[in-house]
């Protein structure tokens, strides 16, 4: 019996998060026995481990800035027409060849919309053939906040016209995807949730040494954070940690310009260099992570029990990150600094009080999302 053959699709624009996870669920289907191929259409980060994965790259689109208020390529040029023609007649050929029995789609109908250009091909494609092929969305608890109705009913639309599936990657006893999708009831029938998608093997495997002594500063992979970073750097003085090491990450999409002038700050016992693929080992290794509050980074939080504090962003209209802190910190399971509040007096009180009080992180989400997923795929062919 031949493999089980997975076609994943996926886009990043800002940070590297939606590229990460669908790497995550990869590897676990991978150990399920599936063949699977990723088509990303984000710019290639190294920090992203893809080894084993078949992985092909899309001419790389990503957004102009912080408000995504366009699409550029990567010279930074606004993408045209026969630009778009292109990653469309790249895709479907992708689609031919690869000929897969399941074909997943992250994000889409409930974002992404800026690329129908090749998205709704794609869907036209899968969907004219026979015998006919499962094709699943792919998407995180927490929707941008968009307050435009007419989206909501298309979302809708578009989500029974198009989808066998919508895994929901995360636990319904914390955040229900009604909760910023009101209209979550029209589709109930089509929706699944997983559990919270983070590399569990890969937590297991990381050993815990002699207990470090490191501060961990990061923003992610993606290329907003700066003023996190720089304000930590501020802090350190002030703190209880002022003379233990600290580790300051730069996400990969952060300019060589911002890069150069953090690396500028570097003095005895404190590191500063790009996000390294080991941000799991250095989790469960370190005194208190101070980061943002990204799906991924607050899963690892939870999954290795680091001791943190997250800074949520909210720019570009983003409400997910802050949602999601504000429910993990009212369960005290983490600390929080809204962003809006964020000032150097308040983050020195914070790590001070994260210091001297440690949370003990006892909890019992669920963050199988991985395994579980790779388990519904595989039984759906």
């Amino acid at each position: 019996m031949s493999k089980k053959n997975v076609l994943s699709y996926v886009q990043h624009l800002l940070g590297i998060g939606h590229v990460k996870r669908s790497v995550t669920l990869a590897r676990s289907m991978l150990q399920k026995g599936m063949e699977v191929t990723i088509v990303s259409g984000g710019e290639n980060v190294p920090v992203v481990d893809d080894s084993g994965i078949r992985f092909i790259q899309l001419p790389s689109i990503k957004a102009s800035n912080r408000e995504f208020e366009s699409l550029i390529d990567s010279s930074g040029r606004q993408i045209s027409d026969e630009f778009k023609i292109l990653r469309r007649n790249t895709l479907l050929e992708i689609f031919k060849v690869t000929d897969p029995d399941i074909l997943v789609i992250e994000l889409y109908p409930f974002g992404r919309r800026q690329l129908e250009f090749e998205l709704l091909p794609l869907l036209e494609m899968a969907r004219e053939l026979k015998p006919r092929m499962k094709i699943i969305c792919s998407v995180r608890d927490i929707l941008v906040e968009k307050n435009k109705p007419h989206r909501d009913k298309e979302m809708i639309e578009r989500a029974k016209q198009y989808f066998d599936l919508i895994l929901v990657h995360g636990d319904p006893r914390l955040i229900p995807f009604d909760k910023t999708f009101p209209k979550a009831n029209e589709i109930s029938h089509l929706i699944q949730y997983t559990g919270y998608v983070v590399d569990l093997e890969k937590v297991k495997k990381e050993k815990v040494s002699k207990k470090s002594s490191e501060i961990v500063v990061s923003s992610g992979s993606g290329a907003v954070g700066e003023n996190l970073l720089k304000l930590a750097i501020k802090a350190r003085p002030f703190t209880q940690a002022k003379d233990d090491p600290w580790r300051i990450l730069v996400g990969y999409s952060m300019s060589e310009t911002v890069f150069n002038s953090l690396k500028r700050s570097e003095e005895r016992g404190l590191i500063v260099e790009r996000a390294r693929p080991d941000f799991i080992s250095l989790l469960k290794n370190c005194r208190l992570s101070i980061s943002q509050g990204g799906y991924n980074t607050l899963m690892e939080i939870l999954s290795t029990g680091a001791n943190s504090i997250s800074i949520p962003y909210a720019g570009g209209h983003e409400t997910e990150q802050t949602l999601r802190t504000r429910l993990l910190a009212d369960l005290g399971l983490i600390r929080q600094i809204p962003e809006v509040d964020l000032t150097l007096k308040k983050m020195v009180k914070m790590i001070n009080l994260a210091l001297a009080e440690p949370i003990n992180l006892q909890h019992d989400i669920d963050l199988s999302g991985a395994s579980k997923t790779a388990d519904i795929v595989y039984k759906l062919v």
